[in-house]
């Protein structure tokens, strides 16, 4: 596997490392609410639960491509590729439908999840075309 896919992978799993902080560490600060979520301090109570779940779903999601690395790396190059890919291909997948769900606004403000749906989905496609070089 090419040192290419191998970055993009690391910096997809950091994105999902950043989201599960922010998710479910960080939530309650008004930088992390209020600036990157745009949910007001008075709707904190009513998406707290959203939030925790959907950071362990982001770090579970980092775990993927993160333990298809090290396969990679300690000698199970099949299973790392594998697992590496299939990562790569639900991050992406999951970034595209937080694009879609963001052009239909079916949860905030119309836009408020296109900066997110990039950040989940053009590292983890970029691992997935680097595969083809």
């Amino acid at each position: 596997m090419n040192a290419a896919v191998q970055v993009f992978a690391g910096i997809a799993v950091l994105v999902h490392l950043l989201a599960f902080a922010w998710e479910v560490l960080l939530f309650e600060r008004p930088g992390v609410h209020a600036g990157i979520f745009r949910i007001p301090a008075e709707n904190l109570p009513a998406t707290r639960l959203w939030s925790f779940n959907v950071g362990w779903y982001n770090l579970f999601l980092a775990a993927g491509p993160a333990t298809g690395l090290v396969l990679l790396h300690t000698g199970d190059t099949a299973g790392g590729r594998v697992l590496l890919l299939y990562s790569c291909a639900f991050m992406t997948l999951t970034g595209i439908a937080l694009g879609v769900s963001d052009l239909l606004a079916l949860s905030r403000p119309r836009g408020a999840g296109r900066a997110g749906a990039l950040a989940q989905a053009l590292p983890p496609l970029a691992a997935l075309v680097a595969t083809a070089f």
